[in-house]
């Protein structure tokens, strides 16, 4: 049930994902579903944890860094690379409820990365829970702006931007060009490093 509603999030984005539209999928009627999801909710809250366990269970598979500021870059950049695989991959996980234990055998190990770094768990906590958030929201953005193919919304083009930001009302504004706003991997490679000097800045003090 679970992997017939990513199918479906992958066709259609969150909003296509219905109990009624597995239902269809699998060839059942919809109430048989209803024994193991109360509501749309339940079902999204399993799809983003199965998602999340996918990532977590791959990225652990992976040689990682030994440094926590390597480590945290790779856990962000990972993280995203998972959630860009799915149509409203960020949205789907963002405010989810997890149902699966087996995340925390992954966060044990960031934890463990940490502290023999010198960093207790709850500084450590707070440096990859603002990194996790950071990613949701960067993601949720970019999936707004650009198609699973990677076509930009003709909202956000540049040319629309241009005509609506008045060059002699917001000078700074108008200049900053397409190298901003078109090219997501630096943006999001620039704020993370930014967050993780920030943290690595707090701890020093």
């Amino acid at each position: 049930m679970v992997r017939a509603g990513l199918k479906l999030l992958d066709a259609g984005g969150l909003e296509a994902v219905t109990l009624r539209a597995i239902a269809a999928e699998l060839g059942v009627k919809a109430p048989t579903l209803y024994w193991r999801f109360k509501n749309k909710q339940d079902l999204v809250d399993e799809m983003a944890t199965q998602v999340l366990v996918d990532w977590a269970e791959s990225f652990q598979g992976k040689r990682l860094p030994a440094t926590w500021p390597e480590w945290s870059m790779a856990y962000g950049n990972h993280l995203r690379e998972v959630l860009l695989r799915y149509r409203d991959g960020a949205r789907m996980v963002s405010g989810s409820r997890l149902t699966n234990t087996r995340l925390y055998a992954s966060m044990e190990r960031a934890l463990t990365l940490f502290q023999a770094n010198g960093i207790a768990p709850p500084d450590a906590a707070a440096c990859l829970t603002t990194v996790y958030s950071y990613v949701i929201g960067f993601t949720i953005e970019q999936q707004a702006v650009l198609s699973p193919s990677g076509e930009r919304d003709p909202r956000y083009t540049l040319s629309a931007r241009e005509t609506r930001v008045d060059a002699d009302l917001y000078p700074l504004s108008r200049s900053i060009g397409s190298e901003v706003f078109d090219n997501y991997d630096a943006r999001f490679e620039r704020g993370m490093r930014v967050i993780i000097a920030g943290f690595a800045q707090e701890i020093a003090d």
